[in-house]
């Protein structure tokens, strides 16, 4: 069966499994933290510890499903601008040959569910799946550009997720320096 639209479902599947993986280790961490300083205890008492904990994995799996999807739409974004800027490709030939490695996610996906246990190891999956999507892509747009034409494109990606990352970690420190200095000490 050669359909195009076959794993068109696996980029939705592949964020699931990925927000699975960190909300049940995510909720694991919050559940010992919280019974650590106190208010466990005192949670116990309105509700059920499946009700406490369902609820942080509904949640924890929402924001992390959230997070995912916007990185999905960014990177989608980035891929096409990075065709229309780089490739010499006019028909959409090459975005029909990239969405094959919708299956790198969805195999990093199931595999970090063998690391709820270990939340360094699902990041580590993550960015090796990432790592090895953008060789995927690489391979597979390589015949539709020239040389020049794929430096462009590699400096273009690696620029762009540089400087997100570089301006998300700058805008999650200048947070926690605000609220570090806000606290009376």
């Amino acid at each position: 069966m050669k359909n195009t639209y076959l794993t068109s479902h696996f980029p939705i599947l592949s964020i699931l499994l990925f927000s699975l993986s960190l909300s049940i280790a995510a909720e694991a961490h919050i559940s010992q933290w919280l019974d650590t300083i106190g208010i466990y205890s005192g949670m116990l008492e309105f509700f059920s510890e499946t009700g406490i904990k369902l609820t942080f994995l509904f949640l924890l799996m929402l924001s992390f499903f959230m997070v995912f999807s916007a990185l999905k739409l960014i990177a989608d974004t980035m891929m096409e601008l990075s065709l229309l800027f780089f490739s010499n490709d006019v028909e959409g030939e090459v975005l029909r040959k990239v969405r094959g490695g919708s299956w790198i996610y969805l195999i990093g996906g199931l595999t970090s569910l063998l690391f709820i246990t270990f939340p360094p190891g699902i990041a580590v999956v993550f960015a090796g799946g990432s790592f090895m999507y953008f060789i995927f892509f690489v391979y597979k747009v390589g015949d539709s550009m020239s040389g020049a034409g794929m430096f462009g494109m590699v400096m273009f990606h690696m620029s762009f997720w540089c400087v997100f990352i570089l301006a998300v970690a700058y805008a999650a420190a200048r947070l926690y320096n605000s609220f570090m200095a806000s606290l009376p000490i």
